[in-house]
């Protein structure tokens, strides 16, 4: 079993910065591709940012230029520095993880979010 926990979300300003951590852990053979997934209120979830384990990273263009994804491999840990936060970036925040569990089964798995509220 393979578990993700996400912390840092809380309430900021806009122009605001928060950090985002979520860290695996269990039956874990390697981690492919991390990522960051953002709901908002009444709307789907949606890609911000992933990052593959030779540290190529995309972004959701709506935080290109302010958003910065990282992971350290060996901690099986994936971060998110948000800057410049806006009321737009108001979500809960999810944690996917993709790779193989110690059996060489696929593994595919969320954390259980973690809210962002930008106030105006």
């Amino acid at each position: 079993q393979v578990q993700l926990v996400e912390s840092g979300g809380g309430l900021v300003q806009a122009g605001g910065s928060l950090r985002l951590s979520c860290v695996a852990s269990g039956s874990i053979f390697s981690i492919n591709a991390m990522g960051w997934y953002r709901q908002a209120p009444g709307k789907q979830r949606d890609l911000v940012a992933a990052i593959t384990s030779g540290e190529s990273a995309n972004y959701a263009d709506s935080v290109k230029g302010r958003f910065t994804i990282s992971r350290d491999n060996a901690k099986n840990t994936v971060y998110l520095q948000m800057n410049s936060l806006k009321p737009e970036d108001t979500g809960v925040y999810y944690c996917n993880a993709a790779g193989l569990t110690r059996g060489l089964r696929r593994l595919e798995v969320w954390g259980q979010g973690t809210l962002v509220t930008v106030s105006s």
